[in-house]
């Protein structure tokens, strides 16, 4: 039941969204919801999260979810622009706060602001408090015997996670929800220009349903159709294997513990346990990118194996530029390239190869590439993007060993083999048969001039060689001390 008042006489407790944008199973709002009256707020603060201001499509996103949210809200939702702690001092003034609740956020600056911000309203004395609404296990808690932590994943989950007390249950809607509005607040949601003025996005609203309704039909269709196979078919792009469930979690418009527990339901009446453990155990790699980053803040910038810093990585804008606009030359790096820009997404097989193309035979800067991701990916993750992209360039914990080189040759041919993937995203070589789809350069030239291809016009050619770029990688890495 939601109900709307003005005024209670009840507790009013201010619950500060995040990402956690959703009704059910949320921790914090449950708990506020208790106390009487709720003043529901979202505040979009830029200046502490410093170099790491959402990119574009994260910001198209937020819009459209924060949107929806304030529908289930009935139009309550309170929106604010500025640095969250003086925003939140100042609602708390203006409207008589009695306490402040929210979930945690596991950035850095989150969790620097969120200690300072509790400092500041105790003393005024203001009831706060945090839970934990977007992790399965609190990354503070999974230490090995000796109390240091985990370096490596599977480790870190299956004997660090999967041996500590399970992710709690999760908790329904909240049963009676009091919200008020801040009547001293004018901000609006189109106050935030969260859109560009170019609407570039419009190819983006055809690839996706936002927000909590969504989310909870997608893990729902998963389930039934595409969990099983899973483990197996998650490697094929042309295949609906995964879940595309990220963007929903990074916003919290599902939990973790939600997605954990209904898979396992699923698992369990259907026999699917290999395919359970694979898929769990992605939700796992999430959990570890957050446990890096808590353990090691500076993950976004830092090479974590320090002997990286001496990798001599080369600057060229030309190359970097052909990456990011799907124009290397090379098919199936090119598709996925191009699956970014046009659906803010990427098939997880293809993100390592596209990655592993940019670090390895391009010897670009892993920064340059998680950059990229970060201004164009719907579920662009800090933890995720960070771990995921030192894993490929090998100098992250766990990683990748320096001689790991994806050949986007064999990668193609093996995991599209009939090349519906690349087709979709690279047209100009729709017509060329499967033998050369993905090395368009060995072609004879009889099959180009039947599939339409101009290697140089319609097509380019390579803009790097794969077999010397390979070479040239190899003895970079092995120039390191230590390597």
């Amino acid at each position: 039941m939601m109900e709307n008042k003005v005024k209670s006489p009840h507790k009013i407790t201010l619950f500060w969204f995040r990402e956690d944008l959703r009704l059910s199973d949320n921790p914090g709002l449950f708990e506020a919801a208790k106390n009487g009256s709720v003043l529901p707020v979202y505040i979009l603060d830029e200046a502490s999260s410093l170099s790491f201001k959402m990119g574009s499509a994260s910001k198209w996103w937020l819009d459209h979810s924060l949107r929806l949210l304030n529908k289930s809200l009935d139009g309550k939702l309170n929106v604010y622009k500025g640095r969250s702690k003086d925003v939140i001092l100042k609602i708390s003034q203006e409207n008589q706060i009695d306490a402040v609740y929210w979930n945690t956020s596991y950035t850095p600056w989150h969790l620097e602001n969120d200690e300072e911000i509790k400092v500041i309203l105790e003393k005024k004395g203001i009831e706060c408090k945090s839970f934990n609404a977007s992790l399965l296990w609190e990354p503070s808690k999974i230490l090995k015997t000796d109390r240091s932590y985990y370096r490596v994943f599977t480790p870190f989950y299956r004997k660090g996670c999967l041996q500590a007390p399970p992710p709690r249950t999760p908790l329904p809607k909240p049963d009676r929800l009091f919200c008020i509005k801040d009547e001293h607040n004018q901000t609006s949601l189109s106050d935030l220009n969260l859109l560009p003025a170019k609407k570039w996005y419009q190819s983006l609203e055809s690839c996706w349903k936002i927000g909590e309704k969504a989310a909870q039909n997608k893990l729902e269709i998963f389930l039934d159709q595409h969990l099983k196979g899973y483990k197996e078919g998650r490697n094929y792009p042309s295949l609906s294997h995964t879940s595309r469930l990220s963007p929903h979690l990074h916003f919290g418009e599902i939990s973790p513990n939600q997605i954990w527990y209904e898979v396992q339901t699923k698992s369990m009446h259907e026999n699917l346990e290999k395919d359970m453990d694979c898929f769990l155990s992605e939700l796992g790699w999430r959990e570890f990118s957050y446990y890096l980053l808590y353990h090691f803040p500076d993950l976004p910038v830092q090479n974590f194996q320090r002997k990286f810093d001496a990798f001599p990585w080369e600057e060229n804008e030309i190359l970097l530029s052909a990456w990011q606009k799907g124009q290397t030359g090379c098919p199936i790096v090119d598709a996925g390239m191009r699956e970014l820009w046009q659906t803010g997404y990427m098939h997880n097989r293809v993100r390592m190869i596209v990655a592993s193309f940019l670090v390895k035979n391009l010897l670009l800067n892993w920064r340059h590439g998680e950059d990229w991701f970060w201004e164009c990916l719907v579920d662009a993750d800090l933890a995720s993007n960070s771990a995921s992209w030192q894993w490929v360039a090998g100098s992250g914990v766990d990683a990748a060993p320096y001689f790991r080189v994806f050949n986007p040759i064999l990668q193609g041919e093996k995991f599209d083999s009939q090349g519906e993937y690349t087709r979709r995203y690279v047209p100009e070589l729709s017509q060329l048969p499967n033998q050369y789809l993905f090395k368009p350069w060995e072609a004879p030239e009889d099959v180009l001039k039947g599939a339409g291809v101009v290697l140089g016009q319609t097509y380019p050619h390579p803009i790097v060689n794969l077999k010397k770029s390979r070479e040239r990688a190899l003895e970079s890495y092995r120039c390191l001390s230590g390597v």
